[in-house]
């Protein structure tokens, strides 16, 4: 008995962490059905109401998250206050031409209409920073200044297309495993997604490298997977008219 209470003694104890809560999302369905009722209200007090307490804070958040994401304030003539306040401005503007209708979600609409009006600040920029440089002007730092700022506006365009490609990527895989039934396809299906949500840290210099590691993420045999990646190739060509995303399905 004594042995015993020693051995039970000696054991771990195992405490499970609580799992962290995940943070409500700023702009969500609430925001959108604010904007709704935003655009059907006729009472301009009411309006006031609805969009200082319901959508301005949404709007706040989502124009942080941009500017400082994608870098606008280092291409900004203007501080960041006053960059994100006529961004802000733009979008208030903006609230009645929201269809929800279309069945278009309001974060993508105006996530969209947000990016867009940036990237024109910042070129205007860019264009006014050339326009002020003199021919005579042979100060080095000038000129640095300069084409450091049209490197940062290029790779923040390169970056936005970059992020919305792959969004629209993961959008089409995601629809093409809803259509599959096997279980050797949604294997595949799965090990093809982790494949590129793990694209940046690989280093798969070619196509017979990157169907070894399928076979290592499926567990499936050649046959099978290649039985599997046919099936997936047919429903990407029926959703996918054009090869704009065709860097991975002629494994």
């Amino acid at each position: 008995m004594r042995l015993k209470k020693e051995r039970m003694a000696k054991k771990k104890i195992i405490r499970r962490r609580r799992g962290k809560k995940r943070a409500k999302p700023y702009f969500d369905s609430n925001t959108q059905d604010a904007i709704v009722r935003f655009q059907s209200t006729e009472s301009p007090e009411d309006q006031e109401v609805i969009y200082i307490n319901e959508i301005l804070p949404a709007l706040s958040k989502l124009t942080e998250n941009l500017i400082f994401i994608y870098g606008f304030a280092k291409t900004s003539e203007y501080s960041y206050e006053v960059l994100q306040s006529d961004c802000i401005s733009f979008l208030y503007e903006t609230l009645g031409k929201f269809d929800a209708s279309r069945g278009t979600k309001a974060f993508s609409y105006f996530n969209v209409v947000a990016k867009n009006w940036l990237i024109i600040q910042s070129k205007k920029t860019l264009k006014n920073k050339k326009r002020h440089i003199s021919i005579d002007d042979t100060a080095i730092d000038v000129y640095s200044e300069f084409y450091e700022t049209f490197s940062i506006g290029a790779m923040q365009e390169l970056k936005i297309d970059k992020e919305e490609s792959m969004q629209s990527l993961f959008s089409l895989m995601e629809e093409i495993k809803s259509r599959l039934n096997s279980d050797n396809e949604l294997a595949c299906m799965n090990a093809i997604i982790t494949l590129f949500s793990k694209i940046d840290d690989l280093d798969l210099l070619n196509k017979r490298a990157v169907f070894v590691y399928m076979r290592e993420l499926s567990s499936l045999s050649p046959k099978q997977l290649s039985i599997a990646m046919s099936t997936i190739r047919k429903h990407y060509r029926d959703l996918v008219k054009d090869d704009r995303f065709d860097i991975f399905f002629g494994v």
